[in-house]
């Protein structure tokens, strides 16, 4: 019986969304524009040279972006030896949640609440319900924000004052920094259990913990304890399909928060993206013949494309192709590895936020002739894993 390996990897977006220009993001596309900086030498902070991606490329990453954009990313032309296509979007965002759980099989068809950007952004009488609940002296930012700038701003008044960073950005979402020590990690996450009280019957998808360390601005990091706390998906996920079949879902990264931990059966952390690499290489080993493995490699996203950083987006993109073997080596008879993203974030782009992309969609596993699938939508790597473990 079937396995699946379902790897997203956040944020990598292939270009040629058609409706792009409504999000002001016409022309944005991560991939090719981060293989264009390699060819021409505008990438060279840890790394040289045209993008060396040969494993992806091999599995037709190349071929999606030529069949996305319209473009030939340079350095990307081989053969494709796997199943290989390109993913549109119809949920009206350009999120995690919404990305993940149209994969998922359930695109958002309700426009998600976001706030404006205006000082402050959040409405005060809920603000001043949530000092009042969680008996927090107040709060700071209450803006639109980068998460990295606002611990330089405010980091410093935030230990002094102990007064959490309220901030939100383009999506939609509440996100409250907090100090794991001066604060105390298990108070920051009671303060966002009551902020997703308060907040998601706006319909504000996620309110997400963002727990850091340090004691002077330049200093303060992110810490791996974030957590997302989300509003639940509607019935009908591949997850809960996969759970109703009494089969397991193992959700590695984030997975688990985005789904609420709905359809999850166990969820694997660690520090960094190559940690949760491990974690996917140990499921090859135990996950039991019908499960899906789901993950979720976030750093793509929060540490390169928020931070427009194309040397650090390439490097990236570098280390997990030249791990990609490792997987692929471990995958038994019958099974299927999917590899494809949620959204863009084009770190040449304007701005910090999400850019509007297709993504690419790329399949393999013993046995899996090569075959172009085409413009698919987000929705069909769902009917892809269903079928798979029918």
């Amino acid at each position: 019986m079937a396995r699946v390996f379902l790897c997203v990897l956040d944020s990598v977006g292939c270009g040629g969304a058609p409706d792009a220009a409504r999000y002001g993001d016409a022309g944005s596309n991560t991939l090719l524009h981060i293989a264009e900086a390699c060819a021409s030498g505008r990438a060279e902070d840890g790394r040289s040279g045209p993008l060396k991606v040969p494993n992806l490329d091999a599995l037709g990453l190349g071929a999606a972006i030529t069949l996305a954009s319209g473009r030939h990313a340079p350095g990307l032309s081989a053969s494709p030896t796997g199943r290989w296509g390109a993913a549109q979007e119809i949920s009206a965002g350009k999120d995690t949640q919404s990305g993940h759980w149209e994969l998922a099989g359930v695109p958002v068809t309700r426009d998600w609440h976001y706030f404006p950007r205006t000082v402050p952004a959040f409405p005060a009488d809920l603000v001043a319900e949530l000092i009042t609940r969680s008996g927090i002296p107040g709060t700071l930012a209450n803006c639109h924000a980068s998460g990295t700038e606002v611990l330089d701003e405010f980091g410093l008044d935030h230990i002094t004052t102990g007064k959490p960073i309220v901030y939100t950005s383009a999506d939609s979402v509440v996100q409250i920094a907090a100090h794991e020590t001066h604060f105390g990690l298990d108070r920051l996450l009671e303060t966002c259990r009551v902020a997703a009280d308060i907040f998601h019957p706006l319909n504000v998808g996620r309110i997400i913990a963002r727990p850091f360390i340090g004691e002077k601005p330049g200093d303060f990091i992110r810490t791996a304890n974030r957590r997302d706390f989300a509003i639940a998906p509607p019935d009908g996920t591949i997850c809960d399909r996969v759970i109703a079949a009494g089969s397991a879902v193992h959700a590695v990264g984030k997975i688990g928060d985005i789904f609420a931990y709905k359809g999850i059966t166990d969820v694997s952390k660690g520090k960094d993206d190559m940690a949760l690499f491990d974690h996917v290489l140990g499921w090859c080993d135990r996950a039991a013949p019908g499960d899906l493995v789901f993950a979720n490699f976030i750093e793509f996203d929060s540490l390169w494309g928020h931070r427009r950083n194309v040397s650090g987006y390439a490097r990236a993109l570098e280390t997990f192709d030249a791990r990609l073997p490792e997987l692929t080596a471990r995958l038994r008879s019958g099974d299927l590895l999917i590899i494809t993203a949620d959204h863009g974030n084009d770190p040449t782009w304007t701005g910090t936020d999400h850019t509007r992309e297709r993504v690419p969609v790329l399949a393999t596993g013993p046995g899996i002739a090569p075959q172009a699938l085409g413009i698919i939508a987000f929705a069909h790597v769902a009917q892809m894993v269903a079928s798979h473990l029918a």
